[in-house]
This record gives structure tokens, C-alpha cells and sequence, in this order.
């Protein structure tokens, strides 16, 4: 445990430190907050007298130019995941302080364990700082304070936030296992983020017209088809990570992103919005597939990394 502490506090001070890091703030900062200020213009249009939900707006609402925060962290969070893990083997092995640092009293698992401690922690100061300040300037702009159930809304889209870019960290720390070259490897897992995030999309859109077509189609066909392309979308964690926290942030409505959306849902979207044990409930299998692939790709990386041959240099 002592040598997990000290490859952790180590690579925590290389991060802080880093040039990186503090561009990766930079713009999720920039990005967060300009978002906020599109929000705030905006929240009086979509806020209804009715609504029991006025702070988490802050968090989902959108404009013409720029889109909400959500959106902004969807993109940002595989970025950063990616950022802090790819180099993180292969750059050690290929200066040799790999090889040094195992001749220290220091366990192989104590170095790969330290390094993804770091990295989530890291991550997560930045997510749940921008998620802060976001909420400290909405108190301040539109005087509304949260209530206690969209403060746990906001922990717990921290909560997953962690789990998401973790996979994605996982994922980069697994190719610098596998991989000697750091270029190899952040080109790898960008590729594959690219093909989940733009290419799948089209993809599913493309087989779910070839099988069900929607000229003409009755509303069977049209559940037939949305239902095939969100069953292909969901191979894709970028698909869960959206889903969990559009329906998690947005209570009126957001569960019926799960399904097309009716003409008799109408009426139920605006009386009936869902509790937070209900959201849970309704992101449940979502948040498991997200953890549960966050934890593969590192264990992965471990096991991997712990087979591996370090030779002195």
C-alpha cells in the first residue's frame, strides 16, 4: 500500500505540474462556463412556473451556437481519459526509469495502480470543480438555490462522469501496455473514440433503414427501426454515457430518449417526471455496462502489465 501511495502522490504532482493539464482545464473551464452564460440566456425560454427542476437547467440547456454543458463534457471527458493515460507505460519503459523505478522497494502492482489512481483523481477534480462552479454561478445569476434532489443529481452525474473517462483510461493505459510507441497509442484510442463517437452513429442509421425503411412506414416500423439503431448505438459507451446522464439531469422527459416518443407520451412528459430513485432505476443497466467496462480495460492492463518482461537499460 505505501508503494501505491508513493507512485500515487508522484504522478498527482506530474499531472498538477503538467502543461497538459493545465490546457485540458483551460478548456473545459472556458468550455463549461461559456455553456453557463448560454444557459442563463436561454433558461427563462424553457423554464416553465410549473417546473421543480430550474437548477439542473443550467447543466442542459443549450443554444443556437453553443450546446449545453452535458454536450460539452460528453465530447471533453474520452479526451482527457485519453490524455492522461496513453503515455503512461510505454513513455516510463522507453526512458528507462521503468526499469529504475522497479529496482526501488516497489511492487510492479504498485506502479500501474498508482498511475490510474492518479489519473481518476486528477479527472476528477476537473469534473467536479467545473460542475461546482457552474452551480455556484447559476445560484448566484438566477437566485434559485437546488433543491436536495438535484444536488444528488449533480454528485452522481459527477459519480458516472468518473466512471466514463476511467474507461476511457483504462482503454489508453491498456495500449501503453501493449504498445512500445506513446504516438501508437494515442493514435489507437482516438481512433477508436472517433469510430464510437461520429462513424457508429452513421453506421446504425444505415442498417436500421436497410432492415426497417421509414418511407412510408407505419409506427410499428418506425419503433422497429429506432429500436435496431439504438440496439447497434448502444455497443457504443459515448451511447450509454448520454443516456445515463440525459435522463439522470433532464427528470420531464428524459426517459423517453429510451423509446420514440408517442403522441399519447406527450401529456405524461409534463405531469409525471421522474424521482431520482426512478432515474436511478431507469440508468441502472447503463451505469453497470459503463463500470463494468471501465473495470476490464484495467483489468486488463494489469494483467497484462504484470506478464510483462522489464529488462534494465
Amino acid at each position: 500500500m505505501r508503494g501505491v501511495l508513493t507512485v500515487f502522490r508522484k504522478e498527482l504532482t506530474d499531472h498538477f505540474a503538467s502543461k497538459k493539464f493545465l490546457i485540458l482545464i483551460a478548456l473545459v473551464y472556458i468550455a463549461g462556463l461559456a455553456s453557463t452564460y448560454v444557459a442563463l440566456q436561454n433558461i427563462r425560454d424553457v423554464a416553465s412556473a410549473l417546473d421543480q427542476f430550474v437548477f439542473l437547467k443550467l447543466y442542459t440547456t443549450g443554444g443556437d451556437v453553443l450546446p449545453s454543458f452535458i454536450s460539452f463534457i460528453s465530447f471533453f471527458i474520452p479526451i482527457i481519459g485519453i490524455i492522461f493515460g496513453f503515455d503512461a507505460i510505454n513513455s516510463e519503459r522507453n526512458s528507462g526509469n521503468l526499469s529504475r523505478l522497479m529496482s526501488q522497494p516497489i511492487y510492479r502492482d504498485s506502479v500501474i495502480n498508482g498511475k490510474f489512481l492518479a489519473g481518476v483523481t486528477t479527472l476528477s477534480i476537473i469534473v467536479a470543480s467545473i460542475a461546482f462552479i457552474i452551480a455556484g454561478v447559476g445560484l448566484t445569476s438566477i437566485g434559485v438555490p437546488p433543491t436536495t434532489e438535484e444536488i444528488l443529481r449533480i454528485f452522481f452525474l459527477i459519480f458516472i462522469c468518473v466512471f466514463y473517462g476511467g474507461f476511457w483510461m483504462g482503454l489508453s493505459i491498456l495500449f501503453s501496455v501493449i504498445m512500445e510507441r506513446t504516438a501508437a497509442s494515442i493514435l489507437t484510442a482516438i481512433a477508436i473514440w472517433i469510430f464510437l463517437m461520429f462513424f457508429l452513429p452513421i453506421i446504425a442509421n444505415a442498417i436500421a433503414n436497410a432492415i426497417a425503411p421509414l418511407e412510408g412506414a407505419t409506427t410499428a416500423m418506425q419503433v422497429q427501426n429506432y429500436s435496431i439503431e439504438q440496439g447497434i448505438l448502444r455497443i457504443s459507451p459515448s451511447t450509454l454515457f448520454t443516456e445515463t446522464i440525459a435522463i439522470l439531469l433532464i427528470p420531464v422527459g428524459g426517459h423517453f430518449m429510451l423509446r420514440p416518443i408517442l403522441q399519447s407520451d406527450i401529456a405524461s412528459m409534463i405531469s409525471s417526471p421522474l424521482s431520482l430513485g426512478q432515474s436511478l432505476i431507469q440508468v441502472w443497466p447503463q451505469l453497470v455496462v459503463i463500470i463494468a467496462l471501465a473495470i476490464i480495460c484495467f483489468a486488463l492492463s494489469y494483467v497484462l502489465f504484470m506478464r510483462q518482461e522489464i529488462r534494465s537499460t
